[in-house]
């Protein structure tokens, strides 16, 4: 049976538009994840957008939806589409996907 909160934690993905590769975005992303308890991860996609799975409590990615919108000095977000996800079962920490 599900904890109370596990069952409060949803999961959203973002796709953030704009100048976003190049610009330290998921370092970014990275770090607002752990400030806010969040667990996923973060890509860049070959369309140059950047993508996030985030997982955590509606006012954890409410948070980072705001952040995500900012984003890192050297980036401009021109759009971020916020899509229904489904959490992902033992998924407890967030990191960069494809950083090498």
């Amino acid at each position: 049976m599900p904890s109370s909160d596990q069952s409060a934690a949803q999961a959203r993905r973002f796709i953030v538009r704009g100048r976003v590769q190049g610009v330290g975005f998921r370092w970014f992303v990275e770090r607002e994840a752990h400030i806010l308890g969040i667990a996923g991860w973060v890509r860049n996609n070959p369309d140059s957008s950047v993508e996030v799975l985030a997982v955590g409590t509606r006012d954890q990615l409410s948070g980072l939806s705001s952040r995500l919108r900012e984003g890192p000095r050297a980036a401009r977000v021109d759009e971020v589409e916020e899509l229904e996800a489904k959490p992902v079962a033992g998924l407890r920490s967030f990191r960069i996907e494809g950083a090498w």
